[in-house]
């Protein structure tokens, strides 16, 4: 993700006690006991947090609480909390708004992507609200101002997470961006968040590179182009763009990249030479640096191009970009600069530093042997603990009285046997040191479950790691888990899939990658010949039809070629309303590609984001609605649809309104390449490098004991319901961070009811929010199954 603000998320030391009492200031304060150093989230010293002496008219309101960082810092999420007091205060703000400042002097007000000013605040006085700065910001003074009405008192504790801004950056100036008109539609590439007149900071600094198709953007709810700057050659007679930069300080700079786009078929490349000159006083050198990168015609990806900068020493630079089409566009440019060689440093100061630097490095050497050692260690524990697995696994799977299982050949054994082993589920992939061995947490059983798997629902196998069969290698993803035996059952068959005409797909987007391959949007021709006579397909003949292709890359390994001819046989027999089925194959050549069927509505998140409830805020707005009985009719296809895979005993792993697909009449169909698209990668958290997971959608038993089964499909499916009901607007539990989210499973583990549920959505009847805590009862076997699921809503229609 080229995100900046993905990994620059760290609190700047309010809470912590790193940012200093007279570092933080305000407009007024109640009394001494509620001044600004005592504004800081989490903490209670004095009356609890800072409180401003409201007098006079509400529209006449300027009280802030001012934080001085001491240095520029950007800033991408900031925190707010309320008076509680232990339960003596209960004052907080319902809505504040942001302005910040580089210089102390001039001082700019915050605005969304959207233009709107006013940030929801707090619902009562204990719990924090965490807020992206969408866009963030470039800043050394920050200020909070509650939003007063009179009707209550405020209280405000706050935390700003970022990191400091080391490219010294301090302004540029540009030529406005420009208007594309494609294909009747407009296409704005100006800058739309830049906050100066003649200087300031823009979206050439947001830390958010484009996407490949400049129409297309990361963020929800925007106008094609937003993610560029970019200017048409027709006006710029010189053949160029002057960009100047202005720095903190003279800076010994070694390069400059810039994030182009290169849509050729558009007539959009990256420059063809940039000039860049240099001031390091007052005058600028009058020999200026030139560098012309290679041209590409092949690739139309958006990338970086790096120009070296000599070391050069500057306080300003002034580039020209010239122009090699029409088109030129921008997401992005950084610069890197090395130590100051003016600021000298003595002898005994090197020597001092060499020495710490010494000791530094045989400590680094000391624990990364004794991690080495563990490990070892671990691999040896881990590979006698397999010898056992295996052992037990031939009493692992049950179908009513037999059980079958694969062995070291792949081929089918059976042997009677009880359905689960209990040691099989006490061994997981490691979360981190609260979890490293979560065998001594989980309590022994020696009852192993009963229940046969022949309804499925309740008495589903807990298909562990060596269980399954992970089907989409191809783009990266561990989305459905079939187990082994089904996956046999399945493919043992011929493959009756057509082979499709190369020439007849059209692409249009790249929907997502992995390390084996891509999916593409493509239309295709003539794709009603390729049906089968129980497929209904609801299109005019000879009209193109919207298609998603997965192609596997002809560099990809021989396992990744086999995994993905296994996942055309499976998905060859997923025949349900639904699913997104398989319609045809491109297997004559290089590149192997299968094709699915695509809706014209897109992904289930998407639709919902651009859509309000009915209502008055909706007629006010304008905007396009969707009314809680279409939502209602969405929620029980995608239920009946999981109640289909889980008969077939598959496992999801991934489901949510990202890999549902909508089309006409509200139709949903299930897929599963959310995980491959970039758009979705604040979705999912690495483990240790180990895995790529969900981990807001995932039961706490996947997250902890790495157990996936129907139960925990159920789960996701509580969370997926959730979102529907919240249109989408923001992620689960995005008040927490990714590491809370897991800490919250340790809660659901240890069950001692200081577990966070999702919220009840203002739209959500009671029934339907209580469908949704089943969902997610610590207790597998007391959750619903797919099948009840989908009864209760279809008993509980609007």
């Amino acid at each position: 993700d080229s995100k900046i603000y993905c990994v620059c998320r760290s609190p700047l030391g309010m809470s912590r006690g790193q940012i200093l009492d007279e570092d933080i200031s305000a407009s007024s304060q109640w009394s001494d006991s509620t001044a600004a150093k005592y504004g800081r989230l989490d903490c209670e010293e004095g009356d609890g947090a800072w409180c401003p002496e409201i007098a006079g008219e509400p529209e006449n309101m300027n009280e802030f609480l001012q934080i001085d960082l001491r240095s520029l810092h950007f800033i991408t999420l900031v925190g707010t909390q309320g008076r509680h007091a232990g339960g003596i205060g209960n004052e907080f703000a319902q809505t504040y708004k942001i302005k910040y400042s580089r210089d102390g002097s001039r001082w700019i007000s915050w605005r969304n992507r959207q233009g709107k000013e006013v940030i929801e605040g707090n619902r009562n006085a204990y719990d924090i609200v965490l807020k992206d700065m969408e866009p963030p910001i470039i800043a050394r003074f920050v200020r909070f101002m509650p939003v007063i009405d009179h009707s209550m008192n405020v209280c405000m504790r706050v935390e700003l997470y970022g990191c400091e801004w080391l490219d010294g950056l301090v302004s540029y100036n540009s030529p406005l961006g420009q208007q594309m008109t494609l294909n009747g539609q407009h296409v704005h590439l100006n800058d739309s968040v830049y906050d100066g007149a003649m200087k300031g900071l823009g979206q050439l600094t947001d830390g958010m590179c484009g996407l490949d198709d400049f129409t297309h953007s990361h963020v929800y709810n925007v106008w094609p182009g937003y993610d560029y700057v970019g200017w048409s050659n027709e006006s710029f007679p010189n053949g160029y763009v002057e960009i100047m930069f202005e720095f903190d300080r003279t800076r010994n700079f070694t390069t400059m990249k810039v994030h182009c786009n290169n849509m050729f078929s558009r007539r959009v490349k990256t420059f063809q030479k940039v000039v860049c000159y240099f001031r390091s006083e007052l005058d600028w050198e009058a020999t200026p640096i030139s560098f012309s990168p290679v041209m590409d015609d092949v690739n139309p990806s958006a990338r970086f191009v790096t120009v070296s900068l000599y070391n050069h020493m500057a306080s300003a630079i002034k580039c020209q970009y010239y122009f090699s089409d029409i088109w030129m566009m921008f997401s992005e440019i950084t610069f890197q600069s090395g130590d100051d060689p003016t600021h000298k440093v003595d002898d005994s100061n090197t020597r001092i530093l060499i020495g710490c630097l010494v000791a530094i490095i045989f400590i680094l050497v000391a624990i990364i042997v004794i991690i080495l050692w563990r490990q070892v260690w671990q691999k040896m524990l881990e590979k006698v603990s397999r010898r056992m697995l295996d052992d037990e696994l031939t009493a692992s799977l049950s179908i009513q009285s037999e059980t079958f299982t694969y062995n070291n050949n792949n081929s089918p054994s059976s042997v009677p046997s009880e359905q689960e082993s209990n040691s099989t589920y006490e061994r997981i992939f490691p979360l981190g040191p609260d979890y490293q061995e979560p065998s001594r947490l989980v309590p022994s059983t020696n009852t192993a479950s009963k229940s046969t798997p022949a309804s499925v629902q309740e008495g589903v196998p807990h298909y562990a790691e060596a269980d399954i069969v992970n089907l989409q290698g191809v783009t990266g993803g561990n989305t459905y888990a079939v187990s082994a035996l089904t996956m046999d059952l399945l493919s043992g068959k011929d493959v009756a899939v057509e082979e499709f005409p190369r020439k007849l797909l059209t692409f249009k987007e790249k929907l997502g990658e992995g390390q084996f391959g891509e999916v593409h949007l493509c239309e295709a021709e003539g794709m009603q010949d390729f049906m089968d006579e129980e497929f209904s397909f609801d299109v005019i003949e000879n009209q193109t039809v919207l298609v998603a292709v997965k192609m596997l890359r002809a560099d990809a390994n021989k396992n990744a070629r086999n995994d993905f001819l296994k996942e055309i046989k499976i998905m060859s027999r997923l025949k349900d309303p639904n699913i997104i089925r398989l319609l045809a194959v491109c297997m004559s050549s290089d590149p192997l590609c299968m094709i699915t069927e695509y809706m014209e509505n897109g992904d289930l998140n998407q639709f919902l984001s651009r859509h309000e409830p009915e209502g008055m805020i909706a007629l006010l707005s304008n905007a396009p609605t969707v009314s809680y009985s279409n939502l209602h009719h969405m929620a029980t296809q995608i239920a009946s649809g999981m109640k289909y895979l889980s008969s077939l005993n598959f496992v999801h792993r991934d489901l949510a309104t990202r890999n549902c697909l909508v089309g006409k009449n509200y139709t949903i169909k299930i897929a599963d390449f959310g995980m491959s698209r970039n758009l979705y990668s604040g979705d999912y958290y690495r483990i240790q490098g180990r895995a790529v997971l969900p981990i807001r959608w995932m039961s706490w038993e996947s997250i902890l004991l790495g157990k996936f089964t129907t139960s925990s499909d159920v789960w996701a499916f509580g969370v997926t319901l959730w979102e529907m009901l919240t249109f989408c607007k923001e992620q689960p539990y995005s008040q927490l961070s990714d590491e809370q989210v897991i800490e919250n499973t340790g809660e659901f583990f240890r069950d001692q009811r200081r577990q966070i549920y999702l919220p009840q959505p203002p739209m959500c009847p009671d029934p339907v929010y209580k469908l949704m805590l089943s969902c997610w009862n610590r207790n597998t076997k007391e959750r619903p199954s797919f099948q009840e699921i989908h009864h209760t809503l279809l008993d509980c229609k609007p």
